[in-house]
């Protein structure tokens, strides 16, 4: 006998929320004709990984059959040491990602509010989202977090606050006061999400105090990445820092297994590896510098840099010469920049600082289009 439906669906049905999802956009590494171009486009170290974190990654990759240790214990114990931070209370993820996107789901859901700054990261929008939360948007102050204006906008429904320091795509930087005012002013049954994944760009004077608030605070969460410095964006690990009850929650809906063996021992490797660190640090001051004086020698042209404090400037263009046009100039000479009308920043091009040579080109090749536009 077969049995029938009354009013059958023709497919399966997402829930309301998630179509209101704009899938998150990588950052380019061809052109539009295939063309494999120099990866300018999405933050990563230009110099590479360094060499004690490559050698450690080869050797864990001869068991391939187990799973890997699934409470990263030399990876947290690692972490702890370095940061001075109870490793019982660091939880890692593929990514910070996956962690922005456990907070969310842990503490927010439909009816509820998530709020993050115009211009923040692109994943906050989507995991407000797909938890069915109603992503708030705060302006910002010429491309910078307004805590004020953050605070402005909190309500009775905000449970999470979003806040990349350094921002991405902005670059731009929030003092330790201002982010300790911040969280003074959220209510504590808030989740204060510090999103740190460029901090380590920073002198040492620049810290913005996240995780010396996270070792007594209830209420902030405080995420890393090894994407960036480190030079292990291949590998998709990061890692947050918060109260041992967040820490608990937090864990309950993360994926199992969620770190590589192998992954796990090259960040191991790389976080004690505080030479490659420095080095890269160093690296990218020099270049980010230079180029940002470039570029603020084309201002009579409409270009204007807006100061960074990572490995990457945000170049607005507001005379002949577009973002989208200098993109597609840039690919022509090989090289793949990230162009942002999807978060608001149509005249915004994200250049990542390359290595020497790969920097040269690109502000020899900026200054070309502009003087000819």
């Amino acid at each position: 006998m077969t049995e029938t439906i009354a009013n059958p669906a023709t497919k399966p049905a997402p829930k309301d929320w998630i179509l209101g999802i704009s899938a998150y956009v990588p950052g380019k590494a061809a052109a539009d004709d295939g063309r494999p171009l120099i990866k300018l486009s999405a933050n990563e170290n230009p110099l590479g990984t360094g060499a004690a974190a490559r050698a450690a990654l080869v050797a864990a990759t001869a068991d391939l059959a187990t799973y890997p240790d699934p409470g990263a214990t030399k990876l947290r114990e690692a972490i702890g040491a370095v940061h001075g931070l109870d490793p019982e209370r660091i939880i890692y993820g593929t990514g910070s990602d996956e962690l922005l996107h456990i907070a969310a789901s842990a503490y927010a859901g439909p009816g509820d509010e998530i709020l993050y700054v115009r211009y923040g990261f692109a994943v906050y929008d989507i995991a407000a989202r797909r938890v069915g939360a109603t992503p708030v948007i705060a302006p910002d102050k010429d491309y910078a977090t307004d805590v004020d204006a953050l605070l402005a906008a909190v309500t009775d429904k905000t449970r999470v606050v979003f806040l990349a320091n350094p921002n991405n795509p902005t670059g731009t930087m929030t003092s330790r006061e201002e982010i300790a005012r911040l969280h003074a002013g959220l209510r504590p049954d808030i989740l204060f999400v510090l999103d740190q994944a460029y901090a380590e760009y920073l002198d040492a004077d620049e810290d913005d105090g996240g995780l010396e608030l996270a070792r007594t605070a209830s209420n902030i969460f405080v995420t890393r990445t090894f994407s960036k410095i480190h030079g292990l964006a291949a590998e998709r690990i990061g890692w947050g820092y918060a109260s041992a009850d967040v820490i608990d929650i937090l864990h309950r809906i993360r994926a199992p297994f969620n770190v590589t063996t192998a992954g796990q021992a090259a960040a191991v490797a790389a976080i004690n590896d505080s030479e490659w660190v420095a080095f890269s640090r160093t690296h990218t001051a020099r270049w980010r510098e230079w180029l940002a004086g470039e570029v603020a020698a084309l201002s009579n042209h409409g270009l204007r840099v807006v100061p960074s404090k990572t490995n990457f400037l945000l170049i607005l263009f507001d005379g002949k010469l577009t973002a989208e046009a200098a993109m597609k100039g840039l690919w022509d000479e090989g090289y793949a920049t990230r162009w942002l009308p999807g978060q608001g920043l149509p005249n915004g091009l994200r250049i990542t600082i390359g290595t020497k040579a790969q920097t040269r080109a690109v502000a020899a090749k900026l200054r070309a289009m502009a003087e000819e536009a």
